[in-house]
């Protein structure tokens, strides 16, 4: 008889199928099953009828409070789930709960990958952005900034932000405009289901509609390109778009007294950083939020949060967020008390605060992230790097120019630049998010 603990066991399903035998041996084996009403109906005659079947609704904790009971009771748990659970689904809450060790995961194919198969389309360059779990207007900027940036954009949608919903953000903001005539857009409901549909729309057929509200939205390039004419860019949508840019100069931003990360520093840390397609930022000591903004913008799928304890400060990153249309969640409050309240961050940027506050970061970084941290003083910045690993001096002087003799050099005062942890670079999120 084994004696490994009771693990739980999540199954992905596509139309009431588990895919591959140990997921199906997965369920004829459950004691204890998770799932909606339409999951226990859909997988009746693959679960036995013995088994304790407890609705997955309400909020995560105290459906946890009930797993962790028939855990300790020594019965295993097997938990039902759409698609892939592991892409922006339940595995992520479970792991931090419970741990990974305890989890067998048995996927299906993602609404996203069957989506984009049912148009015939590859999508390993795509970016996703989830309208679950987040509030309308940071789900709406976020739709916004990754159609504006990049296509092919997926887009989740939930009861509370359906496909009609997005159809209306695309159509009132200048995405719309600037993009007509240059996209495809298809929404893909119940997927894997028997009443599965495809309907191919414009932005205002889109809002106009009615849709089943758990879809897959697709923005598009076009399937054929239009052929270029004599005096049009080769690149076609891509060279319309802004491009990708960071390292903006310290005028395009609200700051008080020179409080801002310099522009050339800034470009060292972001580059550090890598940031991943999805996940959290910390921005900590924000100042006038000039990293979290340029964050938010060059990854619309990560949740941006800039803490800072000084209330002017504080406004001053919405009002620098606000102006250059990126969404970013601005906390007031003190590091590393501030922490508590935060949800554990795949990124961090420390632009103030001592040693404590990255030792309190380190203490919250999930597995794989990565800190970079910037400091004045070379004795502090060797503290950091004894945690981090790397540390680099970035010295700048700019061009200023002398009446009309030419110009001088006047040099910026250095910075030393942290980051780390180096010992595992290989962390999945950085990838395309190809679940």
């Amino acid at each position: 008889m084994s004696t490994d603990p009771p693990r739980i066991v999540v199954v992905g399903l596509v139309g009431g199928h588990a895919f591959g035998p140990e997921a199906a041996r997965a369920l004829a084996h459950a004691e204890v099953v998770v799932g909606s009403r339409r999951q226990f109906h859909l997988v009746a005659g693959s679960v036995p009828d013995a088994a304790e079947r407890i609705p997955l609704s309400g909020p995560l904790g105290p459906l946890f409070d009930q797993i962790a009971e028939r855990l300790e009771s020594g019965r295993g748990v097997t938990i039902l789930a759409s698609g892939d659970p592991g892409f922006f689904g339940i595995v992520r809450s479970l792991g931090e709960r419970f741990g990974s060790d305890s989890l067998a995961v048995h996927p299906a194919p993602s609404s996203v990958s069957m989506a984009f198969a049912r148009l015939g389309r590859s999508w390993d360059r795509s970016v996703v952005v989830s309208a679950h779990g987040r509030s309308p207007d940071a789900a709406a900027a976020s739709i916004v900034d990754a159609v504006r940036a990049h296509l092919p954009v997926a887009v989740l949608t939930a009861p509370d932000t359906p496909p009609q919903w997005v159809g209306a953000v695309l159509a009132r903001t200048a995405v719309a405009r600037s993009v007509e005539g240059e996209v495809e857009i298809a929404v893909v409901s119940s997927i894997g289901d028997p009443d599965e549909s495809v309907h191919r729309v414009d932005a205002n057929a889109l809002a106009a509609g009615s849709f089943d509200p758990m879809s897959v939205v697709l923005v598009l390039p076009p399937a054929t390109p239009r052929p270029p004419s004599g005096d049009e860019p080769m690149s076609g949508h891509d060279a319309e778009g802004p491009g990708l840019r960071w390292g903006r100069d310290e005028a395009e931003f609200a700051h008080r007294d020179g409080m801002i990360t310099k522009a050339e520093v800034r470009a060292v840390a972001l580059g550090k950083l890598g940031l991943p397609r999805a996940g959290v930022f910390w921005d900590v000591g924000s100042g006038s939020g000039s990293v979290a903004v340029e964050c938010a913008l060059m990854a619309p799928g990560l949740d941006v949060i800039a803490i800072d304890r000084d209330p002017d400060q504080v406004e001053r990153t919405r009002a620098n967020a606000t102006a250059h249309g990126a969404t970013v969640s601005v906390v007031e409050g003190s590091a590393p008390a501030v922490f508590a309240d935060l949800a554990d961050p795949d990124r961090v940027f420390i632009g103030g605060g001592g040693i404590e506050v990255l030792d309190a970061v380190l203490c919250r970084l999930r597995p794989g992230g990565r800190v970079v941290a910037t400091y004045a003083v070379v004795e502090r910045a060797v503290q950091a790097r004894d945690r981090l690993g790397e540390l680099v001096q970035v010295s700048v002087a700019r061009g200023v120019p002398i009446s009309d003799l030419g110009m001088r050099l006047a040099p910026e005062n250095p910075v030393f630049v942290c980051w780390g942890p180096t010992a595992d670079d290989s962390n999945p999120t950085t990838g395309s998010g190809a679940g």
